[in-house]
């Protein structure tokens, strides 16, 4: 009668045979080199306190929102905090999400047609690709930062097209050349769209308006759960994108809009941003002294986001284990998640880790490879 769930379960078979099976587990006790919380807001008490203050002036910010934001779900403090958020990152407008995942479906899900072009680089987020799926449009990759691959894509390309980039990205920690693509989408009218999920508050607001191209750029998500260390993200655009989304979009049109709470909370969060920029300060100190001790990787130099490559699933789990035994978190990514013989062991630096635990998390390292 369930013969129908055999191949589902013979694929989680091959993952387990293998050793890449996917299990939820709790959160272990250790030093954290795994997390995405690069400036230790998530577990900052000054931030918890801030919020609580926030929540005990206005219990109703705990209401749920009892529908989608074109039902009931649209507040005050939505509205207010995503024009807070637009006047910050020098756009025109901003649209709120649950989610940079949902912000990335939305936006490649709708915007493109079939009848357009999406040209991704090889490297970018998942969400990307899964959106560019729902919208049915054409979509090539180019070599990863390689500027002179897009460029000649860009020249054979006809109609409506767009190109999706990350400016820090999230698996080999390293910078797009977004000066140079943001020139070539404007040479040849490409919409660009990029996600700054892992640059957002480590390098201020971004490097899209720390380089000041926001002209040039169509459309930058960024996200919450990460540095600000709460939870959801947003879509920075022009108006017209902003009513087009809000139309078409359907991750935004069919999603219970989250409580008001989650909103506050990121307006609160570019406060305490602000007002505790030693974090970012000290995030980099420590990203220095990870690399002084010249462990081998990819990634850039001023990444708060370290791989080292471990071609071989078998020592990269031993390596995992002994840094686990040894009371350090660290995140090993096996393929398909990135290709075959890129397996990698992604460490994540913050704001809280001490010298110490920097060091040894380095000797380990370097002892076993």
């Amino acid at each position: 009668m369930f013969n129908h769930f055999l191949p589902l379960e013979e694929a989680l078979e091959k993952r387990k045979q293998t050793g890449i099976l996917r299990t939820l587990r709790s959160r272990n006790e250790g030093v954290d080199f795994y997390s995405n919380d690069y400036l230790g807001f998530a577990k900052n008490k000054n931030f918890r306190n801030l919020l609580l203050k926030t929540v005990q002036k206005n219990p109703d910010l705990l209401k749920g929102s009892t529908g989608s934001r074109l039902i009931s779900g649209n507040t005050d403090v939505v509205t207010e905090t995503e024009e807070f958020i637009a006047k910050e990152h020098q756009y025109e407008a901003a649209l709120l999400f649950s989610s940079g995942y949902n912000a990335n479906l939305a936006l490649f899900a709708s915007l493109p047609t079939r009848h357009d072009t999406i040209i991704v680089d090889e490297k970018i987020h998942r969400s990307v690709h899964d959106g560019c799926k729902m919208s049915n449009a054409k979509k090539i990759k180019f070599r990863h930062n390689d500027c002179g691959h897009l460029e000649g894509i860009l020249k054979r390309q006809n109609g409506t097209v767009y190109i999706a980039v990350e400016s820090l990205y999230s698996m080999d920690g390293d910078f797009c050349p977004l000066q140079e693509i943001a020139e070539l989408a404007e040479k040849y009218q490409a919409g660009l769209i990029v996600d700054e999920a892992h640059a957002f508050g480590v390098f201020g607001y971004g490097l899209v308006h720390r380089l000041s191209i926001q002209e040039k750029v169509l459309a930058t998500v960024v996200t919450y759960g990460k540095a600000l260390g709460t939870h959801g993200a947003a879509v920075l655009t022009n108006d017209i994108i902003k009513s087009y989304l809000i139309n078409f979009a359907s991750p935004f049109i069919y999603t219970t809009a989250a409580h008001d709470f989650l909103w506050i909370s990121i307006s609160k969060g570019y406060e305490f941003l602000n007002e505790n920029k030693a974090a970012s300060v000290q995030l980099q100190k420590n990203i220095s002294t990870f690399r002084k001790w010249n462990v081998k990787s990819p990634s850039d130099e001023n990444s708060p986001i370290q791989s080292v490559i471990i071609p071989d699933n078998n020592q990269l789990k031993l390596l995992s284990q002994t840094l686990s035994d040894n009371g350090f978190l660290t995140y090993p990514i096996f393929s398909p998640t990135v290709k075959e013989g890129a397996e990698r062991l992604r460490i994540c630096l913050h704001s809280f880790n001490t010298e110490e635990e920097i060091v040894k998390l380095t000797e380990l390292i370097n002892e076993f490879t």
